[in-house]
């Protein structure tokens, strides 16, 4: 439980780097889930948060992306290498192999 809580807080540092606003956001909502949860004695439910959890920290780290307001009508995308991916081409016709 306390590894994961380190690597939500460390993704969380990542994800949301120079943005102080949204650091503390994270830092409060993942606070607050863990100590609302700390009296739990259910295996079951404890699996089931513990599986919560790592699946916010996936998406954290491989969905979201920092924007940033450069101009009235202008916004710059801060990519992060774990966003960046291969992209396959779609075709409407696939080719026979």
């Amino acid at each position: 439980v306390l590894k994961l809580f380190k690597l939500l807080h460390r993704t969380r540092q990542e994800v949301f780097k120079s943005d102080t606003k949204a650091l503390e956001a994270a830092r409060q909502k993942i606070n607050e889930e863990f100590r609302n949860n700390q009296d739990e004695k259910s295996e079951e439910k404890i699996n089931e948060l513990l599986k919560i959890a790592s699946d916010v920290e996936v998406i954290l780290r491989t969905s979201v992306i920092q924007a940033v307001h450069t101009d009235s009508d202008k916004i710059v995308l801060i990519p992060r290498k774990d966003l960046l991916q291969d992209n396959t081409p779609y075709l409407d016709k696939p080719t026979k192999k």
